[in-house]
């Protein structure tokens, strides 16, 4: 058909199933409407003067019958169903290895709800596709201009009626191996498939197929693919599917809007274009799915209506490029037979060696065979010469292949031999006890089950069934089962990849920041990358963007092996795994985000610190990633200053524990890098000391509050105390917290203990008894493992009371009888394990100081809590003598003790008058802190008399608790 039709008869088909549906239905009713309808429609595009091509999705019945129709039409302008602003990326398929997908990406969504975004849109592309044999040939053949006519990707979204519907032409899958085209919305030329349920239903049963894709197989490519079928022939039946499809579809208002408003949008579109550039309909090709063919809409045709008006885009922000895609992903996203694009594959490349038809193919494309210039201009010539002239007064031709009896395929004994040895040996590689045997089982089997099916050649699906049921036997010893076996002989899941030049700017900067490395970064699978920056500097710069990949890209993309980089730390050598290539989608739409990584990161880092749900510690840990991976100062004072704002408005501890922890760390991290602290750190001390101090009555009451929770509250108020104070905050308003708190929980009230403990208004004498009266009592008894839990959280803020911790779970193991004991033992264990697990290494360590390493020594050993008391003078002058060893020979260090404790009035020396000095016990309680340093110093951890006259002078109360380092003390500054 070189031209248009002007007159087209169908009388006879009419004819034909007016009969049948008389026969059918007893007389005339909707079954002889809709049998007529279709012929109408027909018609209707037959007739039509811009030649439509209909075609189905991956079909290579469709794609060969293309590139036929090209190479003997050479139309001018190509138009060509695919989202109109795809077109400038169509050039880069040269570039890639196809299969690839070509997507449009919004991530910055305006006019959507935000709950969809990212909006993402692919359109997949293989090479055994009608609509890449029309792009190769047009971008290919001088003159020839290809004009994409469908709706923008934006218009994909506000058509669609999410939650009503799915997505038009695909929804978003969810099977793994739709990984490559994560959750876009699938769009394609030809996506015919009964929508209809019990239609499709229907065809499965009577045809003897499992699934769609075998039925098309079967009953359409294999009769329209063998080289039988014209021209003429092909668009008919292809026109008759479409209409059959579309009329019987049920009537479902928004998705039969969306279709009609799909078909008004291109018409008028096209009519446009030939209005614009006064093309002729005789010199174009309009390529679209067989479903949209047949319309009915009034903008139908070159004469049609110009009613319908196209809606501005929304103010979204689109990208576009290139992703790579692969069988499988196609067939998950458009719900396709696993395995039926691979087996499309091969039936195409089977097609081209039968009807010696040339297909079109970009120049420079990668991933292909090379084929002679010469022997594929003598091919084209010979096909040409034996391509029969298209009659343009060509008539109904739907009749004579109705009523033409299926083809009889003859057996190809070799091919099917070939599939049985394969799949065998292929058996065999993956655990399965096949022999040559079951290679005789499965040819013959798959000659069975095509008969019984009705057919003379064994289809690939023939064959896999009879496979499975020969080699399978129910038992899988493998990863594979014979069914992805037969997948992968037949062609496999041919995974596609886009070329360093179709890249986007930061994907090509990261392949050349790389480069160093000496990876092939485009290989898919996982590769080893050595570091060693002491004697390779120029790696630290592939070392920082490795780390950014890890922070930005999906897991398993670059995962180190040996190093790790902390805040003031990193490692002189490095060892990564790196799987570039095969998460190259993700690279791909990181790039869609900006120009390079590192202002990736600072985006994102804003996003998360700026966003609605962001709490204090999401925008502490941007500081810290800030710091970490950009070493921004700058960003990280923003986001610092920002976190003071939010820590105001919280009004929870939820974050409390996250928030102790990072600012423990960027506290270490800025003493020990910085001259000074950054401003916005010191505020964010002095805000939170005041703004944890008001909350902690709450909290202590409130249940949902856990003593995780706050104990990370006391920790930060307790650790940060003396920055706190530094800063001008006010001790008061910390012990006024505490003494307007009142917990009810168990767990709650030994946290506060242990608090009140740190503020010195609780003794450590009364706090162990206070626990020797929960063990006392057979009411607390039960609960008493929540109060230990209590306890151990109280290490966090209180780390000093780890020996009072070790002695209440010592004494009740030893005082409370098996009785009691043993039904709440494993709700202690639970209970430290759930609650605090990381606390449990200090319990541990003070456990192991405390009680004997030998178990000899466990019948002679007697807790420290038990001991007796020394206070005898021998002892205190034994102390003293050692005081006053210690001051000639380190004198130095007494030296910047006496400074410490503020002594100016100068060093008695050995020997000198007794008393020369400041008095040990005045020091002791001008300087607490510095007495509890001088004890661990000295090594002074026994156990301490009480003043024997009981009389409270001004150190008497840290005579009491330090004794031992009051004796030493004064020792040193009175010289013994």
């Amino acid at each position: 058909m070189s031209g248009p039709q002007e007159s087209t008869s169908f009388a006879a088909l009419r004819g034909q199933l007016q009969e049948a549906a008389a026969a059918f239905a007893g007389g005339p009713d909707v079954l002889e409407g809709i049998l007529l309808g279709l012929v109408d429609d027909v018609d209707r595009a037959v007739r039509e003067p811009l030649e439509i091509f209909p075609v189905c999705h991956h079909s290579p019945a469709s794609a060969t019958a293309m590139a036929r129709r090209l190479r003997e039409k050479q139309p001018k302008v190509v138009y060509l169903e695919l989202c109109e602003d795809m077109a400038p990326l169509l050039t880069e398929l040269r570039n890639c290895r196809l299969p690839v997908a070509v997507q449009a990406f919004a991530g910055d969504v305006d006019g959507f709800p935000q709950e969809w975004a990212p909006l993402s849109v692919v359109a997949p592309i293989t090479e055994a596709s009608a609509e890449y044999q029309a792009i190769a040939y047009a971008l290919d053949t001088p003159g020839v201009e290809l004009v994409l006519v469908d709706r923008s990707a934006d218009h994909v979204f506000q058509w669609d009626s999410r939650g009503e519907t799915g997505a038009e032409d695909g929804e978003a899958p969810e099977e793994p191996e739709a990984a490559l085209h994560g959750e876009a919305v699938g769009v394609g030329i030809g996506d015919l498939r009964p929508r209809f349920a019990e239609l499709e239903e229907h065809l499965l049963r009577h045809g003897k197929v499992r699934h769609w894709s075998e039925w098309w197989h079967q009953y359409v490519e294999v009769p329209l693919g063998d080289g039988a079928a014209d021209h003429d022939t092909y668009r008919q039946v292809m026109f008759l599917i479409g209409s059959l499809f579309r009329r019987l579809a049920p009537g479902d208002g928004a998705r039969v809007r969306v279709d009609e408003d799909r078909e008004r949008y291109m018409w008028t579109r096209m009519r446009e274009h030939m209005g614009a550039t006064g093309t002729d309909p005789a010199d174009a090709l309009y390529v679209c799915g067989a479903f949209h063919a047949a319309s009915r809409v009034a903008e139908f045709g070159v004469d049609g209506s110009d009613t319908f008006t196209v809606s501005p885009r929304s103010g979204s922000t689109w990208q576009y490029g290139l992703i790579p895609s692969s069988h499988a992903a196609i067939e998950a996203q458009f719900g396709l037979a696993a395995g039926s694009v691979s087996i499309a594959a091969t039936e195409w490349a089977k097609s081209l060696k039968r009807t010696r038809v040339q297909p079109y193919r970009l120049a420079g494309q990668t991933g292909g065979k090379k084929r002679p210039a010469k022997k594929a201009a003598t091919t084209q010539r010979a096909h040409v010469s034996a391509v029969p002239a298209m009659d343009s007064a060509a008539g109904d031709r739907l009749s004579g292949f109705l009523r033409r009896p299926p083809v009889i395929d003859t057996l190809d004994e070799a091919e099917l031999l070939g599939w049985s040895v394969d799949i065998v040996r292929a058996a065999r590689r993956n655990g399965y006890l096949a022999s040559t045997a079951d290679a005789i089982a499965v040819f013959e089997t798959s000659i069975l089950l095509a008969g019984m099916r009705d057919r003379a050649k064994p289809t690939p699906y023939d064959f896999q069934d009879a496979a499975v049921t020969c080699i399978e036997k129910d038992v899988v010893p493998g990863r594979r089962d014979v069914r992805r076996l037969v997948e992968i002989m037949m062609g496999g899941d041919r995974i596609g990849q886009v070329g360093y030049e179709a890249l986007p700017p930061l994907a090509r900067d990261v392949h050349d920041r790389l480069a160093p490395l000496g990876l092939k970064l485009q290989q898919r699978g996982v590769q080893r990358a050595l570091l060693d920056m002491a004697s390779r500097p120029e790696l630290r710069a592939c070392s920082d963007v490795l780390w950014m990949l890890r922070r930005l890209m999906p897991h398993g993309t670059a995962r180190p092996i040996m190093g790790e980089r902390k805040l003031g730390e990193r490692s002189v050598q490095e060892s990564w795994d790196v799987a570039l290539g095969t998460h190259q989608r993700a690279l791909i739409e990181l790039g869609y985000e900006g120009v390079s990584i590192e202002q990736v990161l600072e985006q994102r880092l804003r996003r998360d610190a700026y966003g609605p749900r962001a709490t204090t510690a999401t925008v502490l840990a941007a500081v810290e990633d800030a710091t970490l991976y950009l070493g921004s100062r700058r960003l990280a004072d923003e986001l610092g200053t920002h976190a003071l704002k939010v820590l105001a408005t919280e009004r929870s501890v939820d974050g409390a524990p996250e928030v102790l922890r990072r600012v423990r760390a960027l506290l270490a991290y800025y003493r020990t890098s910085e001259p000074v602290l950054p401003a916005w750190i010191e505020s964010f001390v002095r805000t939170g000391y005041a703004h944890y101090c008001t909350l902690l009555p709450t909290a202590f009451r409130d249940e949902e509050a856990t003593v995780g929770q706050v104990a990370a509250m006391l920790g930060f108020l307790f650790s940060m105390e003396s920055l706190a104070l530094s800063l001008g905050c006010d001790r008061a308003q910390l012990e006024l917290a505490v003494a307007q708190s009142h917990p009810e929980d168990p767990s709650k009230t030994a946290l506060l203990w242990a608090a009140r403990v740190q503020l010195g208004t609780l003794s450590r004498a009364e706090l162990r008894a206070r626990c020797d009266g929960l063990l006392d009592n057979p009411l607390v008894v039960p609960s008493y493992p929540r109060y230990l839990s209590g306890f151990v959280h109280a290490l966090e803020p209180v780390p000093g009371l780890a020996d009072v911790v070790v002695e209440a779970v010592s004494n009740a193991f030893g005082r409370l009888p098996d009785s009691v004991l043993l039904p709440w033992l494993p709700l202690l264990i639970t209970t430290l394990r759930s609650g605090a697990a990381d606390l449990a290494p200090l319990l541990i360590r003070e456990a192991g100081r405390i009680f004997p390493g030998r178990l000899e020594a466990l019948d002679a050993w007697v807790p420290p809590w038990r001991a007796p008391v020394a206070t005898s003078g021998a002892v205190r002058a034994d102390v003293g003598r050692r005081g006053a060893e210690l001051l000639p020979a380190h004198p130095a260090t007494c030296d910047a003790v006496a400074d410490l404790l503020g002594c100016t009035e100068g060093w008695a020396r050995p020997g000198g008058p007794v008393g020369a000095a400041r008095s040990g016990v005045e020091l002791l309680a001008a300087h607490p802190a510095t007495c509890d340093a001088v004890a661990e110093l000295l090594g002074c951890d026994g156990e301490w008399a009480a003043q024997a006259d009981g009389a409270r002078s001004p150190g008497a109360s840290l005579t009491s608790r330090h004794p031992a380092t009051s004796v030493a003390l004064e020792a040193l500054l009175a010289g013994g």
